[in-house]
Protein backbone atom coordinates (compact mmCIF):
# COMPACT_ATOMS: atom_id res chain seq x y z
CA UNK A 1 0.00 0.00 0.00
CA UNK A 2 1.53 3.17 -1.04
CA UNK A 3 1.94 5.94 1.33
CA UNK A 4 -0.84 8.65 1.89
CA UNK A 5 -1.13 12.67 2.42
CA UNK A 6 -4.08 13.99 2.54
CA UNK A 7 -4.23 17.95 2.04
CA UNK A 8 -6.44 20.27 3.64
CA UNK A 9 -6.75 24.19 2.56
CA UNK A 10 -8.33 27.14 1.98
CA UNK A 11 -6.31 27.14 -1.12
CA UNK A 12 -8.41 26.71 -4.01
CA UNK A 13 -7.22 25.43 -7.15
CA UNK A 14 -6.79 28.42 -9.26
CA UNK A 15 -3.93 30.31 -8.02
CA UNK A 16 -1.22 27.62 -8.13
CA UNK A 17 -0.31 27.04 -4.43
CA UNK A 18 -1.67 24.03 -3.72
CA UNK A 19 0.54 22.67 -7.18
CA UNK A 20 3.46 24.30 -5.57
CA UNK A 21 3.10 22.32 -2.56
CA UNK A 22 1.99 19.39 -4.08
CA UNK A 23 5.24 19.82 -6.12
CA UNK A 24 7.30 19.86 -3.14
CA UNK A 25 5.89 16.96 -1.50
CA UNK A 26 6.35 14.65 -5.25
CA UNK A 27 9.91 16.07 -5.36
CA UNK A 28 10.97 14.66 -1.46
CA UNK A 29 8.16 11.62 -1.35
CA UNK A 30 8.09 10.55 -5.14
CA UNK A 31 5.89 7.40 -4.02
CA UNK A 32 3.54 9.30 -2.06
CA UNK A 33 -0.27 8.88 -2.54
CA UNK A 34 -1.76 12.67 -2.49
CA UNK A 35 -5.17 12.57 -1.36
CA UNK A 36 -7.27 16.09 -1.50
CA UNK A 37 -9.43 16.05 1.50
CA UNK A 38 -10.46 19.76 0.31
CA UNK A 39 -9.10 22.56 -0.92
CA UNK A 40 -12.22 24.43 -0.71
CA UNK A 41 -12.10 25.63 2.92
CA UNK A 42 -13.24 29.57 3.12
CA UNK A 43 -10.03 31.65 3.62
CA UNK A 44 -8.81 32.10 6.96
CA UNK A 45 -11.71 29.77 8.54
CA UNK A 46 -9.93 27.94 11.13
CA UNK A 47 -12.76 26.27 12.80
CA UNK A 48 -14.10 24.58 9.67
CA UNK A 49 -11.01 23.27 8.71
CA UNK A 50 -10.96 21.88 12.03
CA UNK A 51 -14.53 19.99 11.97
CA UNK A 52 -13.40 19.39 8.74
CA UNK A 53 -10.66 17.56 9.83
CA UNK A 54 -12.25 15.94 12.51
CA UNK A 55 -14.65 13.88 9.81
CA UNK A 56 -12.48 12.20 7.96
CA UNK A 57 -8.62 11.96 9.85
CA UNK A 58 -9.36 8.70 11.76
CA UNK A 59 -10.89 6.87 8.75
CA UNK A 60 -7.49 6.42 6.82
CA UNK A 61 -4.94 4.30 7.46
CA UNK A 62 -2.22 4.35 10.03
CA UNK A 63 0.73 5.81 8.90
CA UNK A 64 -1.06 8.50 6.97
CA UNK A 65 0.36 11.90 7.30
CA UNK A 66 -2.96 14.94 7.00
CA UNK A 67 -1.77 18.08 5.67
CA UNK A 68 -3.44 21.04 7.04
CA UNK A 69 -2.88 24.58 5.61
CA UNK A 70 -5.60 27.26 7.25
CA UNK A 71 -3.21 29.79 8.19
CA UNK A 72 -3.83 33.10 8.74
CA UNK A 73 -1.07 33.92 11.57
CA UNK A 74 1.68 32.46 8.62
CA UNK A 75 4.77 34.64 9.18
CA UNK A 76 4.01 35.28 13.04
CA UNK A 77 4.99 34.19 16.51
CA UNK A 78 2.59 31.39 16.00
CA UNK A 79 4.03 28.30 15.94
CA UNK A 80 4.32 25.63 13.20
CA UNK A 81 3.83 21.70 14.50
CA UNK A 82 3.79 18.10 13.37
CA UNK A 83 1.66 15.66 16.03
CA UNK A 84 1.54 11.83 16.01
CA UNK A 85 -2.09 10.87 17.31
CA UNK A 86 -3.70 7.32 16.82
CA UNK A 87 -1.00 5.70 14.73
CA UNK A 88 -1.00 8.51 12.32
CA UNK A 89 0.84 12.38 11.77
CA UNK A 90 -0.51 15.67 11.42
CA UNK A 91 1.71 18.55 10.13
CA UNK A 92 0.11 21.88 10.25
CA UNK A 93 -0.07 25.29 12.32
CA UNK A 94 -0.31 25.75 15.98
CA UNK A 95 -3.65 27.98 15.49
CA UNK A 96 -6.47 25.03 16.80
CA UNK A 97 -6.65 23.35 13.44
CA UNK A 98 -4.95 19.87 14.28
CA UNK A 99 -6.99 20.05 17.56
CA UNK A 100 -9.22 16.67 16.67
CA UNK A 101 -5.89 14.61 16.97
CA UNK A 102 -4.29 16.40 19.60
CA UNK A 103 -7.69 15.96 21.96
CA UNK A 104 -6.93 12.16 22.33
CA UNK A 105 -4.94 10.74 24.88
CA UNK A 106 -1.05 9.95 24.25
CA UNK A 107 -1.10 12.62 21.17
CA UNK A 108 2.39 13.94 21.12
CA UNK A 109 3.21 17.14 19.04
CA UNK A 110 6.50 18.78 18.27
CA UNK A 111 7.60 22.70 17.23
CA UNK A 112 8.87 22.43 13.73
CA UNK A 113 11.93 25.01 13.33
CA UNK A 114 11.60 27.59 10.62
CA UNK A 115 14.88 27.56 8.84
CA UNK A 116 16.48 31.22 8.06
CA UNK A 117 15.16 32.25 4.07
CA UNK A 118 12.06 30.64 3.95
CA UNK A 119 8.56 32.70 2.85
CA UNK A 120 7.12 34.18 5.29
CA UNK A 121 3.88 34.39 3.55
CA UNK A 122 3.90 30.67 2.25
CA UNK A 123 5.28 28.05 5.20
CA UNK A 124 2.57 25.24 3.78
CA UNK A 125 5.33 24.94 0.67
CA UNK A 126 8.44 25.50 3.00
CA UNK A 127 7.98 24.27 6.40
CA UNK A 128 4.91 22.11 6.62
CA UNK A 129 5.25 20.18 3.10
CA UNK A 130 8.69 19.16 3.72
CA UNK A 131 7.96 18.02 6.95
CA UNK A 132 4.94 15.88 5.68
CA UNK A 133 7.36 14.19 2.77
CA UNK A 134 9.30 13.11 6.08
CA UNK A 135 6.94 11.60 8.03
CA UNK A 136 5.38 9.61 5.10
CA UNK A 137 8.95 8.90 4.77
CA UNK A 138 9.36 7.02 8.13
CA UNK A 139 11.45 9.97 9.81
CA UNK A 140 10.67 9.65 13.84
CA UNK A 141 8.51 12.75 14.68
CA UNK A 142 10.66 13.32 17.75
CA UNK A 143 13.44 14.05 15.27
CA UNK A 144 11.96 16.51 13.43
CA UNK A 145 11.51 19.40 16.34
CA UNK A 146 11.03 20.03 19.94
CA UNK A 147 8.09 18.67 22.09
CA UNK A 148 5.38 20.95 22.26
CA UNK A 149 3.62 20.49 25.77
CA UNK A 150 1.07 23.72 24.99
CA UNK A 151 -0.30 23.31 21.30
CA UNK A 152 -3.51 25.24 21.16
CA UNK A 153 -6.61 23.35 21.04
CA UNK A 154 -9.99 24.76 20.27
CA UNK A 155 -13.30 22.96 21.46
CA UNK A 156 -16.91 22.79 20.25
CA UNK A 157 -19.19 24.77 22.67
CA UNK A 158 -20.45 22.84 24.89
CA UNK A 159 -24.45 22.65 24.77
CA UNK A 160 -26.42 23.95 27.75
CA UNK A 161 -28.92 21.63 29.87
CA UNK A 162 -31.59 23.70 30.69
CA UNK A 163 -33.97 21.84 32.43
CA UNK A 164 -37.13 19.79 31.73
CA UNK A 165 -35.57 17.60 28.61
CA UNK A 166 -34.58 21.19 27.21
CA UNK A 167 -30.83 21.40 26.04
CA UNK A 168 -29.76 25.16 24.15
CA UNK A 169 -26.95 24.49 21.13
CA UNK A 170 -26.17 26.61 18.32
CA UNK A 171 -24.98 25.88 14.56
CA UNK A 172 -21.16 25.21 14.14
CA UNK A 173 -20.65 25.26 10.42
CA UNK A 174 -22.80 25.06 7.30
CA UNK A 175 -21.59 23.00 5.08
CA UNK A 176 -21.90 23.25 0.66
CA UNK A 177 -25.15 22.26 0.62
CA UNK A 178 -26.27 24.93 3.53
CA UNK A 179 -27.05 22.16 6.13
CA UNK A 180 -26.87 24.04 9.30
CA UNK A 181 -24.80 21.64 11.36
CA UNK A 182 -25.44 21.72 15.33
CA UNK A 183 -23.57 20.90 18.16
CA UNK A 184 -26.70 18.89 19.49
CA UNK A 185 -26.94 14.86 19.78
CA UNK A 186 -29.63 12.71 20.67
CA UNK A 187 -30.19 8.93 21.15
CA UNK A 188 -34.42 9.52 21.35
CA UNK A 189 -37.36 10.82 19.95
CA UNK A 190 -37.10 15.11 20.05
CA UNK A 191 -38.04 18.20 18.37
CA UNK A 192 -35.76 20.91 16.95
CA UNK A 193 -36.12 24.24 17.56
CA UNK A 194 -34.95 27.21 15.35
CA UNK A 195 -36.11 30.25 15.47
CA UNK A 196 -39.90 30.00 14.90
CA UNK A 197 -39.76 26.70 13.49
CA UNK A 198 -40.39 23.41 15.37
CA UNK A 199 -39.49 20.43 13.95
CA UNK A 200 -39.83 16.94 14.56
CA UNK A 201 -36.13 14.53 14.34
CA UNK A 202 -36.44 12.73 11.02
CA UNK A 203 -34.39 9.53 10.08
CA UNK A 204 -33.26 11.01 7.06
CA UNK A 205 -33.68 13.68 4.81
CA UNK A 206 -36.65 11.81 2.41
CA UNK A 207 -38.87 12.60 5.41
CA UNK A 208 -39.76 15.98 4.40
CA UNK A 209 -41.89 17.11 1.38
CA UNK A 210 -39.24 18.77 -1.33
CA UNK A 211 -38.76 22.14 -0.31
CA UNK A 212 -39.64 21.40 3.27
CA UNK A 213 -37.66 22.09 6.67
CA UNK A 214 -35.85 19.12 8.58
CA UNK A 215 -33.98 18.22 11.27
CA UNK A 216 -32.21 14.89 11.50
CA UNK A 217 -28.96 13.58 13.13
CA UNK A 218 -26.59 13.20 10.06
CA UNK A 219 -23.58 11.07 9.54
CA UNK A 220 -21.27 12.51 12.08
CA UNK A 221 -24.32 11.97 14.87
CA UNK A 222 -24.69 15.90 15.24
CA UNK A 223 -28.47 17.35 14.35
CA UNK A 224 -28.57 19.37 11.08
CA UNK A 225 -31.55 21.17 10.10
CA UNK A 226 -31.97 21.33 6.07
CA UNK A 227 -34.05 21.92 3.65
CA UNK A 228 -35.29 19.14 1.41
CA UNK A 229 -33.72 19.43 -2.03
CA UNK A 230 -32.89 23.36 -1.34
CA UNK A 231 -30.47 25.59 0.95
CA UNK A 232 -31.41 25.49 5.32
CA UNK A 233 -28.49 28.09 5.58
CA UNK A 234 -30.31 31.22 2.70
CA UNK A 235 -33.78 29.39 3.78
CA UNK A 236 -33.69 30.61 6.89
CA UNK A 237 -31.06 33.66 6.82
CA UNK A 238 -28.67 31.99 9.40
CA UNK A 239 -25.20 30.69 10.06
CA UNK A 240 -22.88 29.95 12.99
CA UNK A 241 -23.68 30.45 16.31
CA UNK A 242 -27.63 30.48 15.55
CA UNK A 243 -28.98 29.54 19.04
CA UNK A 244 -30.90 26.13 18.19
CA UNK A 245 -33.08 24.40 21.05
CA UNK A 246 -33.65 20.45 21.09
CA UNK A 247 -36.45 19.23 23.47
CA UNK A 248 -37.24 15.48 24.11
CA UNK A 249 -40.12 14.01 23.77
CA UNK A 250 -41.95 11.61 26.28
CA UNK A 251 -43.33 8.65 26.32
CA UNK A 252 -46.29 7.87 27.93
Amino acid sequence: MPSVITILTDFGTADGYLAEMKGVLLTLAPTAQLVDASNDIPPQDIELARLTLARYWRRYPSGTVHLVVVDPGVGSERRAIAVRSDDRFLVGPDNGVLSPALLLPRAEAVVLPVPRGVSATFHGRDIFAPAAALLVSGTPLSSLGSPCPDPVIRRTPEVVRIGDGIVRGEVIAVDRFGNLITNLVTGSAATVEIGPHLLPLQRSYSFADAGALVALTGSSGLIEIAVRDGNAAMRLGVGRGTTVMLRSVTRD
